[in-house]
């Protein structure tokens, strides 16, 4: 690659950086998740105190909200993909970059790139608050199992706002991507999972469902489950198969 097209690559992945960092809804949306994930943290492990959860594992209760807290992540990449669609503003980024596959393509690399620290705050917040509130009832966990399962959830984090953003550039407006992410995730998904008992085993093959494998406890006895890196691979597989479908699209049709 020449020193040129390395040099526009920087510039076009500084531009999408920075007009990320500059969107207020965006870190509304992070600190509103932040304060979601403490309260929730704080409700579990009262009730971990209170009742039989008190000899549960930290990690168990301190990422339980988990299945919350992927709603703030959602509204995340949909934000940064749909954000410039409200007001016309994706005629201009498309005029000053007119290189569309590269210009969506580094948009998800800086959303990436805003996504993995603050996944990982925010999960390890609500675990070491469980740790703080509980560590003398609570069964004892290795560091580098703590570690690991931070990493995964910080990956679960990561993915799902990739995916969104992605579904968030097929669709380009916000109110119907919400519609159809938070529908699917907190609608659509668990009640295949009570009504449809037959199809679970396939179900584990979806994304939601394949990255909870990513960080989730798992029964050695559940001949049904993944492992971790079975949950990432199907993971990485559907967020870069709508990644690569959106930018098909976004590189085909009108602004």
């Amino acid at each position: 690659m020449s020193v040129s097209s390395s040099r526009k690559i920087m510039q076009i992945f500084g531009a999408e950086l920075d007009k990320l960092i500059t969107l207020p809804l965006i870190w509304l949306t992070l600190m509103s998740t932040f304060i979601l994930n403490l309260a929730l943290a704080a409700a579990f492990t009262s009730a971990g105190l209170q009742g039989t959860a008190g000899t549960q594992s930290i990690l168990n209760i301190g990422l339980a909200s988990m299945g919350y807290l992927q709603a703030g992540f959602i509204i995340l990449g949909i934000l940064a993909t749909c954000s410039e669609y409200t007001g016309g503003q994706i005629r201009t980024t498309l005029t000053t970059i007119p290189w569309r596959g590269l210009q969506l393509s580094t948009k998800h690399l800086a959303l990436a790139m805003i996504t993995i620290p603050v996944a990982f705050i925010i999960a390890a917040s609500g675990v070491l608050y469980t740790f703080i509130m509980i560590r003398d009832t609570a069964v004892v966990i290795e560091i580098d199992t703590i570690i690991t399962t931070l990493i995964g959830a910080t990956g679960y984090l990561t993915l799902t706002t990739l995916l969104s953003a992605a579904i968030g550039a097929l669709l380009r407006r916000t109110t119907p991507a919400l519609v159809v992410l938070l529908g699917y995730y907190f609608i659509v998904s668990p009640l295949m999972r009570i009504f449809l008992p037959g199809i679970n085993k396939y179900l584990n093959y979806f994304p939601d469902t394949a990255g909870n494998y990513m960080y989730m406890p798992r029964s050695p006895d559940d001949i049904n489950v993944l492992t971790p890196m079975q949950g990432t691979g199907i993971s990485m597989l559907w967020t870069l198969m709508f990644i690569t479908v959106a930018i098909v699209f976004y590189c085909k049709r009108d602004a």
